[in-house]
């Protein structure tokens, strides 16, 4: 009966420790977003450094959490982010936020020297000149491997002003910069992407927040009619309706770097050869059937 209590104890403490606050940030490097509270279930997506979530339940030593980016939902394990009040966050909104621009970066807590390794992606709050800072401590980073974004909303599917003139060329620039990096399900780091993944945190450098998977990522933007006024860093978007008639769901996301090249994820981020058609092997056989092509940059 005592070690009954005990846990009862324990798992209120946990309970309580989780509803105080209404939004939690993901301290960790990279921390798996379950589909189910449970290690051993689906990863649905990944949280970077300095991501915020909205609380939306406890169960054990798990967080229900739904993205202030994208609104995806879905369980981390507690330990692996921290709550933080409405005043908190709300300082967050305020503050200038810088986003690594390089696939690895290192930061280094300025008072015990402690190294933290930074994927891509990787939010920096109430960053300027190469400091930052992170649950009370501050910590320096290499400013060349930052970009700096003024006035950044937490909001979901918003964008914030980049510090510089964004242009298709740069976004083609930070794809590049990720060639080779292998494919992994539900993956958007620089140890794994999956096909939407990997677009969302090359744009989230530039300040732009596309949705997570490529079914909703297809909803934002403009339409650009044909390859031929397509630009680079444009999104095309695929199915499977050459292999099946009935397999119009939209499956595949890629980036244009010119109106005959796609660099995407699929197997390992790589470039391909595309068309009007889609996307085509070295020896000419169809993989992906292009359905529309997105511009994110206006």
């Amino acid at each position: 009966m005592k070690k009954i209590f005990t846990l009862a104890l324990v798992l209120m403490a946990t309970t309580c420790f989780v509803h105080s606050a209404d939004y939690v940030i993901n301290h960790s490097s990279v921390t798996p977003v379950r589909e189910e509270p449970s290690h051993a279930a689906e990863q649905a997506t990944q949280l970077l450094f300095g991501e915020v979530c909205e609380v939306v339940e406890h169960w054990s030593s798990w967080t229900k959490i739904r993205s202030t980016i994208d609104g995806q939902v879905g369980w981390v394990n507690s330990k692996m982010v921290t709550p933080i009040g409405d005043e908190a966050m709300k300082r967050l909104g305020d503050e200038a936020m810088g986003v690594v621009a390089v696939p690895m970066a290192v930061a280094t807590d300025m008072e015990t020297g402690e190294k933290q390794m930074l994927t891509i992606g990787s939010r920096l709050h109430n960053y300027a000149h190469g400091t930052f800072e992170m649950l009370g401590k501050q910590y320096q980073i290499d400013p060349t491997c930052v970009n700096c974004l003024e006035n950044a909303s937490l909001q979901n599917g918003s964008t914030a002003t980049y510090s510089l003139e964004v242009k298709g060329e740069e976004v083609v620039r930070l794809a590049k910069s990720l060639l080779n990096v292998p494919y992994l399900w539900g993956g958007k780091n620089i140890m794994g992407f999956d096909c939407s993944g990997f677009t969302q945190t090359v744009y989230s450098v530039l300040g732009i927040n596309l949705l997570r998977n490529a079914r909703e990522q297809i909803t934002q933007g403009e339409i650009v009619e044909s390859l031929a006024e397509a630009q680079p860093g444009d999104l095309v978007f695929f199915d499977h309706s050459d292999r099946d008639p009935k397999a119009t769901r939209i499956s595949h996301v890629g980036m244009l770097i010119s109106p005959t090249e796609v660099i995407h994820c699929s197997g390992c981020v790589h470039i391909d050869r595309i068309d009007e058609m889609g996307i085509h092997l070295a020896d000419g056989e169809l993989t992906h059937h292009l359905v529309q092509i997105k511009r994110y940059i206006l």
